[in-house]
C-alpha cells in the first residue's frame, strides 16, 4: 500500500472508532456495533499488505452501511441512494461520495471508464420509417466505430426488414449479437444503448435492465418522443460526441415494485377474510420507469383498495383505480388524470387516482424513498387488475399486494442539450403547453383617449 493510501487509511481507522463509541453511547444495535467492529479489524489486515481496491472495497461498503442506519429516516426525504454506475463501463462524473445531498442537474456528467465497446440497438418494430436509419446505424457502429452491435432476435425477425433484403446489411449480419428477452442475461454485456423509435422503445429498453442500466441515447422516431430528445440527423456526430465523453445526464428514477401472493405481513385476521394462512408466498420483482396502475379491468364494480405508506393505512381508493408514477411518468397517463407535470431530477413519487368517487381526492406528491402498499379492500366487490409500465398485467386478489418504493437503479438518459432545455422543448413540442392565442396589444394612443373621454364624462356628470 503507498504511503498516501496508508495516510488515508489511518484516518479513516479513526474516524470508524469514533463512530463506534457513538453507535455504544447512543444505544446502537449490537449487530450495528460488532459488524463496525469486525471491519475495523478488515481494515488492520489491510494495511499490513492488502489491495488498494479492496481497502475501496471495504470503505465503499461500510460507508453505506453506516448511512443506512444513521439516517434511515433522512435517506426517505431524498429516495434510495442511487447506483450511479451505468453497465459495466459508465458512471456519474465527479460524484463527490455525499448520498444524500440533490445533485446539480448540470453537474450530472457521464464519464466513461474505458471506450464503450458494446451498443445494444432497440428498434421499433414494423416501422419502415425507422428501417432506413437503423440499417445505416448498425453499419455505421460496426464499420467506422468497430463496436459489437446486440440486437434483440425478434428485430432480425421483423417481416419489413425480411422483405426488404440489402445485400450491404447482410454483409454484416454474421456479426450481429442476439438476445431473446426473458431468456438471455445481458448483465455486464452492454456498455452503452440507442433507440429508435418513440417513448415505448425507451420503456421497453428499461425493462431489459432490471437492475444497472447502460447510458441510453433515445432518438424521436416515433408518435409523441416526449422522452426522446435526439434528431436522427446527423447521427454520426452526435453519438461520437457521446462516446468521447461529452455527455450531459438525467437521471430517471424508477420503481421497484414487488407483487406479492397470499401476503401476511400485515395482520391477516384483520385485513383478509377467508385467506389459508398456511398458503404459500410467491414474490416477483419488477422495475418501472412510467407508473404502476391499479385498476377496476372489465368489472363493472368500483375498484377498491386500500393505501398504506410507510405501514400506515392512509385511504381506501374507490374509483376506477390509481396510478402510482414516476415523475418521468408524470408526463404520462398520470397527467391524463389530472395530476401535475413533475421534472424528472425532483426526487418524488406521485399518487394520482383514477376517476375518483369522491370530490376531495386529488393526486398528490410524497417523498421518493417512500414505502407504498396497495392491498385489496376486504369490501372489495371484486378482484383489481395491476400494470406495470403497460405490461406484466397481473390480477390481485385478497391477500394479494403490491409495493412500491423507489428504485436504487436509475435510468441514465443522455441530455440532447442539458436537463432543464430538453424538458421543456418536449412540453412545447410534445404536449403544447401553454399554447393560446395571445391577447390584442393596446394602442397606446387610443388607450390614453378612451380615458380622457371617461373622466371628462365622469366631470360632467358631477358638476350636474
Amino acid at each position: 500500500m503507498s504511503h498516501r493510501n496508508r495516510s488515508i487509511s489511518e484516518k479513516y481507522c479513526a474516524d470508524l472508532e469514533s463512530r463506534l463509541d457513538t453507535l455504544k453511547s447512543t444505544g446502537g444495535s449490537d449487530s450495528s456495533i460488532n459488524g463496525l467492529r469486525n471491519h475495523c479489524n478488515h481494515l488492520n489486515l489491510q494495511q499490513a499488505g492488502e489491495s488498494d481496491d479492496t481497502f475501496s472495497s471495504h470503505e465503499n461498503h461500510t460507508i453505506n452501511n453506516i448511512s443506512n442506519t444513521r439516517n434511515r429516516r433522512a435517506r426517505s426525504l431524498y429516495g434510495v441512494s442511487p447506483n450511479c454506475k451505468f453497465g459495466p463501463k459508465g458512471s456519474l462524473q465527479n460524484l463527490d461520495g455525499t448520498v444524500l445531498t440533490i445533485p446539480d442537474p448540470a453537474s450530472q456528467k457521464l464519464k466513461w471508464h474505458k471506450p464503450p465497446l458494446s451498443v445494444l440497438v432497440v428498434k421499433k418494430i414494423q416501422d419502415d420509417a425507422v428501417l432506413g436509419p437503423f440499417k445505416e446505424l448498425v453499419i455505421w457502429l460496426i464499420e467506422v466505430r468497430k463496436m459489437i452491435v446486440f440486437l434483440e432476435a425478434s428485430v432480425l425477425q421483423d417481416g419489413q426488414l425480411a422483405m426488404t433484403r440489402d445485400s450491404n446489411f447482410e454483409r454484416f449480419r454474421e456479426k450481429l449479437q442476439t438476445f431473446k428477452e426473458g431468456i438471455d442475461d445481458l448483465t455486464g454485456k452492454i456498455d452503452f444503448i440507442i433507440c429508435l423509435g418513440g417513448d415505448g422503445t425507451l420503456l421497453h429498453a428499461s425493462s431489459l435492465f432490471q437492475q444497472s442500466c447502460p447510458p441510453v441515447m433515445a432518438f424521436h422516431m416515433g408518435s409523441l418522443g416526449f422522452l426522446t430528445p435526439f434528431k436522427i440527423e446527423n447521427f454520426q456526430e452526435q453519438i461520437t460526441d457521446v462516446l468521447e465523453g461529452n455527455a450531459t445526464l438525467l437521471l430517471r428514477c424508477r420503481l421497484k415494485c414487488d407483487i406479492k401472493t397470499k401476503d401476511t405481513a400485515l395482520d391477516m385476521k384483520v385485513h383478509v377474510k377467508n385467506t389459508d394462512r398456511n398458503c404459500s408466498e410467491r414474490e416477483t420483482q419488477l422495475l418501472v420507469l412510467n407508473e404502476v396502475v391499479v385498476d377496476r379491468g372489465s368489472s363493472s364494480f368500483l375498484c377498491n383498495v386500500d393505501l398504506y405508506i410507510d405501514g400506515m393505512l392512509v385511504t381506501t381508493i374507490q374509483g376506477d383505480g390509481i396510478i402510482i408514477s414516476t415523475p418521468t411518468g408524470s408526463t404520462a397517463y398520470a397527467v391524463a388524470a389530472g395530476a401535475s407535470m413533475v421534472h424528472p431530477s425532483v426526487p418524488a413519487i406521485m399518487i394520482t387516482p383514477i376517476c375518483p368517487h369522491s370530490l376531495s381526492f386529488r393526486p398528490i406528491v410524497v417523498p421518493a424513498g417512500v414505502e407504498i402498499k396497495i392491498m385489496l379492500s376486504p369490501e372489495a366487490r371484486s378482484s383489481a387488475m395491476v400494470s406495470f409500465d403497460g405490461r406484466n398485467r397481473k390480477e390481485i386478489n385478497l391477500g394479494d399486494s403490491v409495493q412500491i418504493t423507489t428504485a436504487q437503479y436509475p435510468l441514465p438518459a443522455l441530455c440532447a442539450k442539458n436537463q432543464i432545455v430538453d424538458w421543456f422543448n418536449r412540453l412545447a413540442e410534445c404536449l403544447h403547453w401553454n399554447v393560446r392565442k395571445q391577447q390584442h396589444h393596446l394602442d397606446t394612443t387610443a388607450s390614453a383617449s378612451s380615458v380622457k373621454s371617461l373622466d371628462s364624462t365622469e366631470h360632467n356628470h358631477v358638476n350636474s
